[in-house]
């Protein structure tokens, strides 16, 4: 069975300003990434991809991933079995033709008897008694040609050609789910990458912001205009605000790494980006189109309604055990001593086989006809798990939606309450504290913003996959 890989996020800022790391975009690429399971294919498989020419756009980005990422590759050989699977279920209904050379020597006088007759080289002196008691050794070469023709046989093969019809749709599903999965690690990844670049940049800023400011005050220090524990306080936060850009770039890395394991390119791949996070409205979903589309595309409901029809054959099957079986039947044979002479022979013929007493029947009637109950039941379970986790990434996606719209708010106050109090100290009017106070206010809302900026994409994103259709990434790249 296929599993829904949905994944739940929040991202929160601490006091000082930096990003919780158990909740951060990053730590969410990478849990994301550990479940797909494609870590060490982009070590060692991907040394011969080579990444499109100029800045990588979110559509290659995915083009490549559904390329070369392995479990694409896997999900694909498992259709290719399933199509074999069907034409090997189809050949239960084909003549079956075999050929048989057989070399015996015996002294048996059965033996002896029957062969003299198939050879054709039974004569009047092989009467005498001591001869048919105690024959001498005798050679045979058989060869034979057979011919076997299926007419009935309790239903396997009609069920058992729908079954493999039923399991190639499941390997069909399989790999429609995996490359929506692989879509959504992509648009968390290369999203990622783009989040941390861009705190880079506003931890930069702030640590330019800041030794402006430290030696603005030492000037002031130095004229006898502020105290030395203005600058000592000034200090500490352009320090602050120095291991958050350190932080940054760590960060960086590793989302840089996240997305070269993603696309299955080796690890310390260079990829410069044409994308940005930036603010962007996404056609408004309805939840109840979602549910309704979530149920007719969803894969993995899909395979719980292939699971019925599975156990159903099953019952057909287990029914079939009531009947006979009847096949038809030609066979052509060549019996001598040394592959020169001999004599051919033939047979035509229809057998017909019938269990009369079989106690274990009615058994596995009532097991099959059970098991289509249990997989009916998971059905109904699996679309009530559909719909809750529809209702949750809806959900997911606006809150994200008011948390980006408050999150902006709050960097436009941020941005003025800092002007202000920035100018309040050019005049001697407030404190260093307050503008202390007012650049890690600033520093936090913008932080918020880029994550609040991040979920926005990503619920969206969410809210596709648990409706079944993140066919393409069209709508984040507008």
């Amino acid at each position: 069975m296929i599993r829904t890989l949905i994944v739940n996020h929040k991202t929160t800022v601490t006091g000082d300003g930096s990003m919780n790391k158990r909740t951060t975009a990053l730590s969410l690429i990478l849990s994301g990434l550990l479940a797909f399971g494609s870590a060490f294919a982009a070590q060692d498989g991907g040394a011969g991809i080579r990444l499109p020419q100029g800045r990588l756009t979110l559509a290659e980005a995915v083009d490549l991933a559904l390329t070369n990422n392995p479990m694409v590759e896997a999900t694909t050989a498992g259709v290719d079995a399933a199509v074999a699977g069907v034409s090997v279920a189809k050949a239960g209904r084909l003549p079956m033709l075999k050929f048989n050379e057989k070399y015996t020597n015996s002294n048996n006088p059965v033996y002896v008897f029957g062969t003299l007759l198939e050879q054709g080289r039974f004569g009047v002196n092989n009467f005498d008694v001591n001869f048919l008691n105690d024959p001498g050794s005798i050679s045979n070469f058989r060869s034979g040609v057979n011919l076997q023709i299926p007419l009935f046989n309790r239903f396997r093969v009609s069920a058992g050609i729908e079954q493999a019809r039923i399991r190639e749709n499941q390997s069909q599903s399989d790999a429609d789910w995996v490359k929506q999965q692989l879509r959504l690690h992509v648009i968390q990844a290369y999203f990622g990458l783009l989040v941390a670049q861009q705190r880079q940049t506003v931890a930069a800023e702030a640590v330019h912001t800041a030794e402006v400011e430290v030696e603005n005050i030492r000037a002031k220090v130095d004229q006898g205009l502020a105290v030395r524990s203005d600058l000592l306080s000034m200090q500490v936060q352009l320090a602050e605000f120095r291991q958050q850009q350190v932080q940054a770039a760590g960060d960086e890395q590793t989302a840089l790494a996240s997305l070269n394991t993603v696309l299955s390119v080796p690890i310390g791949t260079v990829v410069q980006l044409s994308g940005n996070l930036e603010d962007r409205e996404f056609p408004p979903p309805d939840q109840a189109q979602l549910i309704e589309s979530a149920l007719a595309r969803r894969p993995d409901y899909l395979q719980s309604i292939q699971q019925v029809r599975l156990a159903e054959q099953q019952v057909r099957m287990a029914k079939g055990d009531f009947w006979p079986d009847l096949n038809l039947f030609a066979q052509v044979g060549h019996s001598s001593r040394d592959l020169t002479d001999g004599s051919g022979d033939f047979a035509v013929g229809a057998s017909l086989n019938f269990d009369i007493v079989d106690f274990g029947r009615s058994a596995r009637v009532a097991q099959a006809a059970a098991e289509t109950r249990g997989a009916r039941a998971e059905q109904t379970r699996t679309a009530n798990q559909i719909r809750l986790e529809v209702v949750r990434a809806m959900q997911g996606y606006l809150t994200s939606r008011q948390r980006l719209q408050l999150a902006s708010a709050a960097v436009d106050q941020a941005t003025e309450a800092q002007r202000i109090v920035q100018d309040r100290l050019d005049v001697g009017l407030t404190t260093v504290t307050e503008v202390l106070r007012a650049q890690t206010a600033l520093l936090r809302a913008r932080l918020n913003q880029l994550g609040a900026r991040y979920e926005h994409y990503l619920g969206y994103a969410q809210v596709l996959l648990a409706s079944g259709s993140l066919d393409d990434v069209s709508p984040f790249s507008k």
